[in-house]
């Protein structure tokens, strides 16, 4: 049960994310491109999330940290570096609103 719980509100973290990256291309983006906001937004949440994991397996590849593959919470198994990559480009938007 508590796999489930973690496993939703990941999922509605990055729902939430992927919405406010729309709500802001909608303002930036010109009426005649083809590329809807929706895809910007998940280009963009794909692109950050991999280069803040490739860039905590170099981290942690050059400080030599002892971290597990995977972390398991009831039925599923996660990796902590992919998790905690997921979740920094999760709360991006969060940082652009709150400067803005």
């Amino acid at each position: 049960m508590n796999s489930l719980a973690t496993l939703l509100l990941l999922c509605i973290g990055i729902a939430s994310s992927i919405g406010l990256r729309v709500y802001r291309y909608r303002q930036i983006i010109d009426h005649e491109t083809k590329s809807s906001p929706l895809s910007l937004a998940i280009q963009e949440i794909v692109a950050v999330s991999g280069g803040v994991y490739l860039s905590l397996v170099m981290l942690t590849s050059f400080l030599k940290l002892d971290i597990p593959e995977r972390i398991s919470l009831s039925t599923i198994a996660i990796d902590p570096l992919a998790l905690t990559a997921i979740c920094l480009a999760m709360i991006q938007p969060l940082f652009f609103k709150f400067i803005k």
